[in-house]
C-alpha cells in the first residue's frame, strides 16, 4: 500500500480517542495544558505547505504518544494538517518501514506526506531531551537478573509517565524537535 492508503486507512483523533483503553486522561491532560509558544507558532508558519497530511503510527498504551501525539495535534491544528492515527499493532507492515534504528518498531512515528503521498518528513518516537530523560532514568535501574528490576523498571515507566503528563519544557522541547524536523524540509 501506498502512503495515501494507509493515511486513509488511519482513524481521526476523535476515533483514536474513543477507541483507547490505556492513557486517554493522561494524553487529554497534555492536549488542555499545551499551548504553542509565540514563537513556535510563528515557526510554524514558515512551514506551511510542506506537507498537508500526517499519519501517526501509535498504540494507546505508549507513554511516548501520551505526550507526543496531543503536540502534534496542537501542531497540526496551527498547520491546517489532516492528521490520521494507525495501530501499530495491527500494520505491522507499515511499522516495519519505520523502525528505529533499523531494528526496533519503537513509537509513535510521524510521518508527514504531501497530498500525492509522498514522503515529506518523519520523526519519532522522542525528542532528544525525551530520549536523555529516558536514559537517564534507565541508567539508574539494577542489572535485569537483580530480584529488584521488575519492581524497579515499573517504578521508573511511572516515573516517566508522570513526567510526560507535568513535564512543559518536555513538551515545548517535543514541540521544537517536530518543529527543526519538518524545518529541514522546507
Amino acid at each position: 500500500m501506498n502512503l495515501l492508503d494507509w493515511f486513509a486507512k488511519g482513524l481521526t483523533y476523535d476515533q483514536y480517542k474513543g477507541q483507547m483503553k490505556v492513557n486517554l486522561d493522561e494524553m487529554s491532560t497534555v492536549y488542555e495544558q499545551f499551548e504553542l509558544q509565540a514563537e513556535a507558532k510563528t515557526e510554524l508558519q514558515s512551514l506551511k505547505g510542506v506537507a498537508s497530511k500526517v499519519i501517526v503510527l501509535t498504540e494507546d498504551w505508549c507513554g511516548d504518544a501520551l505526550m507526543n501525539n496531543p503536540i502534534l495535534m496542537k501542531m497540526a491544528e496551527e498547520l491546517g494538517l489532516d492528521v490520521r492515527f494507525v495501530l501499530r499493532d495491527s500494520n505491522l507492515e507499515l511499522m516495519d518501514q519505520y523502525l528505529t534504528n533499523g531494528t526496533a518498531r519503537s513509537i509513535p512515528i510521524f510521518i508527514f506526506i504531501d497530498d500525492e503521498g509522498n514522503e515529506k518528513a518523519v520523526w519519532g518516537p522522542r525528542a532528544p531531551e525525551a530520549q536523555s530523560m529516558v536514559d537517564g532514568f534507565r541508567a539508574e535501574l539494577p542489572a535485569k537478573d537483580a530480584e529488584d528490576f521488575e519492581g524497579k523498571q515499573k517504578a521508573m515507566y511511572k516515573k516517566i509517565k508522570q513526567t510526560y503528563v507535568e513535564n512543559r519544557a518536555l513538551w515545548d522541547a517535543v514541540a521544537s524537535s517536530i518543529l527543526n524536523k519538518l524545518d529541514k524540509v522546507k
